[in-house]
């Protein structure tokens, strides 16, 4: 009965985790600045995915831009730090990373 109950429990927190990453984004608001295709008051999402490509090392700075907020690297609006998981951070990182 208990590895029911276990399973059932890890279960639901992996659906709450799987939560769609546009429905993520949208939830966390960062379409308020961002958007997919166009810039806003930040980058647009395919415009970071394209500009860190070829960075091996984006992922890393980019969850770190998101928790810890950041400015400079597109223009002098900075990006305020987001209220967000460090679980939710890498999966909208992934996510815009992952935009074509």
């Amino acid at each position: 009965m208990k590895i029911v109950a276990a399973v059932l429990l890890m279960t639901a927190s992996l659906a709450a985790y799987a939560e769609e990453p546009e429905q993520l984004a949208k939830s966390k608001s960062c379409f308020a600045c961002h958007a997919m295709a166009k810039k806003l008051v930040g980058p647009s999402f395919k415009d970071v995915a394209a500009k860190y490509k070829n960075d091996k090392g984006a992922e890393d700075k980019l969850i770190l831009k998101v928790l810890q907020g950041g400015s400079g690297t597109w223009g002098a609006v900075p990006m305020p730090p987001n209220q967000v998981t460090d679980a939710e951070a890498h999966q909208l990182v992934r996510w815009v990373l992952a935009q074509k």
